[in-house]
């Protein structure tokens, strides 16, 4: 059996001093990077390594999965008992507060872009 090409199959070879390598090794730690390969290639490549902090996009998701939850559940109330207005009003609340968010959080990421 042969083995698969690799996708990159140019080695890179690349001295560096004790001092040198423990920077790298500590910069890499920061970046959150496991892998020193594709920290380098990274670094070659782009000349910087974006560490973005997605907990408010996590957040988000959360926002919206509840409004999903209770949409589903208002339907399903709506469909056996008939839809009331505080249910509307409610919902309407989530929902301009999800997108409340979600403008803050695009905001924030096309921030990040303009760097």
């Amino acid at each position: 059996m042969s083995r698969p090409k690799r996708r990159r199959g140019v080695p890179l070879y690349v001295w560096v001093s004790e001092a040198e390598h423990e920077t790298i090794r500590r910069r890499m730690e920061e970046a959150g990077t496991q892998n020193m390969s594709a920290y380098i290639r990274k670094m070659a490549l782009n000349g910087f390594v974006l560490n973005v902090d997605l907990s408010p996009v996590r957040e988000l998701v959360s926002l919206q999965r509840r409004c999903a939850a209770n949409i589903n559940q208002v339907a399903i109330h709506a469909n056996t008992y008939g839809v009331y207005p505080l249910e509307i009003e409610a919902l309407q609340k989530d929902y301009a507060e999800l997108w409340g968010r979600v403008s803050d959080v695009l905001g924030q990421l096309a921030a990040v872009t303009t760097l």
